[in-house]
């Protein structure tokens, strides 16, 4: 199987507050061999910023990797928020309810989603564990259990606490996935299109663990390092970059995998992947 893609993009998401994210950073390459590059380098993005660029910038041939998760567990509870007579019945409906709820929360955060006092009782917040959130590490997505098989250390998004926690980036990504609604899909809610954009989301772990990185390591932050990773997805080497951290490093490791991993037709029909996990808690392309 060959994809009509011709560009690979991956994005290392933040849900940190401000008004500019220093954890955000874009690599993007097309087919073939050469390294991917960053998008803006040394540019500080913003959330709005990364939704200009998806919607007004990206090559019309990209597939883009999100290292965000676009939905909560739905499947293990038949809701995302059982007893909340407003918990929306699919990822859409989640999507546009984080952001109307957040519709005054500045720079596409959402700090209104996680006080709303029926919201709250579902996560765990610094000094404010809702009654909600369940005993021990909390809930997960079935892709997420897929993840765990896969030797990887998921974190419930629900979970709000510790420097791992994914929750506030999954909140900031919904409300920017609401406002690209009909303007970008997002596989497998939609479905693989025969041309044009679509976004997936990624697990910049996962591309890491597959490039050779041992487990308990998985942050690239020299050029020999990340040269040698690249390597295993075929790519050249990158040009040298100004500072190594983590988010381009993550980014640009992401996107060689990416390019590599979308002609694989068997990441697009996982297994595990119902018609209703499509359309409720999504799926982490990669893992089978």
């Amino acid at each position: 199987m060959t994809t009509h893609f011709r560009h690979f993009a991956a994005i290392d998401w933040s849900g940190a507050a401000g008004p500019r994210q220093r954890g955000i950073a874009v690599a993007l390459c097309e087919r073939g061999s050469a390294a991917p590059v960053l998008v803006r380098a040394g540019h500080v993005w913003s959330r709005v910023e990364i939704r200009e660029w998806l919607r007004d910038e990206l090559p019309s041939d990209t597939v883009v990797g999100l290292d965000l998760t676009p939905a909560f567990p739905f499947h293990d509870e038949g809701a995302y928020f059982p007893g909340w007579q407003a918990s929306p019945p699919d990822g859409y409906a989640l999507w546009q309810m984080v952001d109307e709820i957040c519709a005054e929360d500045p720079y596409l955060s959402a700090t209104s989603f996680v006080a709303d006092p029926d919201a709250r009782r579902h996560f765990r917040q610094q000094g404010d564990c809702g009654d909600l959130f369940p005993p021990g590490r909390g809930r997960f997505r079935v892709c997420e259990h897929g993840q765990a098989a896969m030797r990887l250390a998921p974190y419930s998004n629900f979970n709000l606490v510790g420097a791992s926690q994914v929750g506030k980036s999954s909140l900031t990504g919904m409300r920017v996935l609401n406002r690209l609604r009909g303007k970008l899909g997002l596989w497998p809610f939609d479905p693989l299109p025969p041309e044009g954009p679509m976004l997936v989301e990624i697990y910049t772990s996962l591309a890491a663990r597959l490039a050779g990185m041992r487990k308990g390591t998985s942050k690239i932050r020299d050029a020999v390092t990340l040269d040698a990773m690249l390597a295993a997805f075929g790519s050249e080497p990158h040009a040298p970059l100004a500072r190594y951290d983590d988010h381009a490093t993550d980014a640009m490791l992401s996107a060689a995998w990416l390019r590599v991993a979308a002609d694989r037709p068997e990441l697009w029909s996982p297994a595990g992947l119902t018609p209703e996990l499509a359309r409720t808690e999504g799926w982490t392309f990669g893992v089978p």
